[in-house]
């Protein structure tokens, strides 16, 4: 049974890959499957996996994916109707923090419920394969949130948006692929903070975001406790679950996401389902909170996060807010096989620079006495080196000159282990995928190139970088950096 089903699926894929469908990322005239990477079958151990657990390779998908977890979930419809687990996949990278996107530019990879349909598809994306998630949908307009091409594509480079291997793209494309050919209109995609369980809600329970992980959890048990594919609509900038008309109503309500809830119930076996399963979490939540579960700390400065099978195969490699770096769980892990090839330009989560500069009083805060001591108890136990006295002897004074600078103003002294942390800005900057998806095929030419790698190389110890962010170093009027911070 399983041979007869992959070379339905090969024959499938190959009879429909020269026709016309709804499939391009800003066109209607793209195909699902235009070239070899689009049209790639769906493995046969997978092919195996659905026979296994009764379900056809041309059934529904839906998708799941947690944000501090790094996974992402493919869920396939079973012949009974319902959705069970196919596989997870780890996630290579994501940018930005735990919480929704809000504005263009904030790095933000997207969280709530969104629809994929085939013009979302796009087999020539500039990152192997890639599908858009279709942020902003009608609740994040509501809000005024902005913000566009935000994909799940492969290349394990993020800027806002998903990012796997090119061959979980692959295969995670090839699913959706014939789910389409098999009739499905539209897949949802489901996108959280973290598994939505007690444990987590405990923990991040000062977290500003809240109410709208409240809001989504809800969908989130809609789905747990039916196995189905929750119906979403949006009034009054808030999310509805399996809203149906009133048994007096003759037609199905209609739902505004600016305006006023329109009539509507909720079928008694999911309501009555949901509330139980509520009722639970909020138990265990008020348990855990009551024994003092430590809440996690907000803005870390961590921009984003990868899976520790990722982060286990970079050097200096973390997994950000996954699970906060934890180097035995890295090291752990450091014999496992990463599911795909990891380019050589995936950056590991680091410091976000930007982020922290734009809270000064915060940095500020944290520079006072400690470098004073660290500047005044440097120079004190070192000794002149030949090169210094030699300098020194024939009129070169910039090393000395740059040592009395330091005594001088300690607030300018380099902090311990901070240079690390100057390294993150470049890479931050060379290294993220540029915004918008590129319709051209070829990859590598949007990749950094040698000249791009020499230009994220860790800058001199004695420039201003190496401060603690928000900091104000004092420098003296006839330096360089006074005379020439215009510039940068």
């Amino acid at each position: 049974m399983t041979d007869r089903t992959l070379v339905r699926a090969l024959l499938t894929s190959a009879g429909l890959a020269a026709a016309v469908l709804l499939a391009g990322c800003d066109t209607d005239q793209v195909s699902l499957a235009t070239n070899a990477k689009a049209n790639q079958p769906v493995p046969p151990k997978l092919v195996a996996a659905m026979v296994e657990k009764d379900m056809d390779l041309q059934s529904p998908i839906l998708v799941r994916l947690f944000k501090e977890e790094a996974e992402l979930e493919v869920w396939k419809q079973t012949r009974s109707g319902d959705f069970a687990l196919l596989k997870t996949y780890p996630i290579c990278r994501w940018s930005g923090d735990l919480g929704p996107k809000v504005r263009e530019g904030d790095r933000q990879a997207p969280e709530g419920f969104y629809s994929i349909n085939p013009s979302q598809m796009n087999p020539q994306s500039a990152y192997y394969l890639s599908f858009n998630t279709g942020y902003p949908n009608a609740f994040d307009k509501a809000l005024g949130r902005t913000g566009s091409e935000l994909m799940v594509h492969g290349d394990c480079s993020s800027r806002g948006c998903y990012a796997m291997t090119d061959e979980q793209i692959a295969e995670i494309y090839s699913l959706g692929r014939e789910s389409f050919f098999g009739g499905q209109k539209a897949f949802q995609f489901q996108a959280y903070p973290f598994h939505m369980t007690a444990a987590n809600l405990a923990k991040h329970r000062n977290n500003p975001n809240m109410p709208f992980w409240k809001m989504i959890k809800e969908g989130n048990d809609h789905f747990e406790v039916t196995k189905r594919e929750p119906k979403v609509d949006f009034c009054e900038k808030k999310y509805v679950f399996d809203a149906a008309k009133p048994p007096d109503a003759t037609r199905d309500p209609v739902f505004n996401a600016s305006a006023k809830c329109p009539a509507y119930v909720i079928p008694d076996e999911i309501q009555s389902a949901v509330r139980e399963k509520e009722q639970r979490d909020n138990a265990e939540f008020a348990k855990l909170v009551s024994k003092g579960t430590p809440m996690a700390r907000l803005n870390t400065g961590i921009d984003g996060g990868m899976n520790a099978i990722f982060a286990s195969k970079i050097p200096e490699g973390n997994t950000g807010l996954s699970d906060g770096g934890d180097s035995q769980a890295l090291a752990s892990m450091s014999l496992a096989r990463a599911p795909g090839t990891i380019p050589g330009t995936v950056n590991p989560p680091r410091p976000n620079l930007e982020r922290q500069q734009a809270e000064p009083a915060v940095a500020t805060t944290a520079t006072t006495a400690p470098a004073t001591r660290v500047a005044t108890a440097a120079p004190a136990g070192q000794s002149e080196s030949f090169f210094s006295s030699f300098a020194r002897k024939v009129g070169i004074s910039s090393t000395a000159d740059a040592s009395q600078a330091t005594a001088a103003h300690p607030s300018a002294a380099p902090v311990p282990a901070r240079p690390k942390v100057a390294e993150a800005k470049p890479q931050s900057v060379v290294r993220v995928a540029p915004k918008a998806e590129s319709k051209q095929a070829a990859k590598p030419a949007l990749k950094p190139s040698v000249t791009d790698t020499a230009a994220a190389a860790p800058q001199p110890a004695s420039t201003t970088s190496s401060q603690l962010a928000g900091s104000a170093p004092v420098v003296q009027s006839s330096s360089f950096d006074n005379r020439f911070s215009a510039v940068k």
